[in-house]
């Protein structure tokens, strides 16, 4: 006996403009993926490079402070 198990995960719409659905849909074909993981990509994507803007940032006086305190 086999059993099969469906695993859904929630959803929810999101409005986009046309042109914006299109390139949405060209680039999921040209990735191989659906729209909602091509868009799930893009998301992680935006993150990282937020990410990497906040550590080339320069640091404040007080992280400086922080990172130069004595330990012993």
């Amino acid at each position: 006996m086999q059993f099969c198990m469906l695993i859904r995960m929630q959803s929810t719409s999101v409005r986009i403009d046309v042109v914006t659905h299109r390139e949405l849909k060209q680039l999921a074909a040209e990735l191989g993926t659906t729209v909602g993981e091509t868009l799930a990509l893009a998301v992680r994507r935006l993150r990282q490079d937020r990410i990497g803007l906040q550590l080339t940032a320069d640091i404040t006086s007080a992280e400086r402070s922080w990172l130069d305190a004595d330990l012993g």
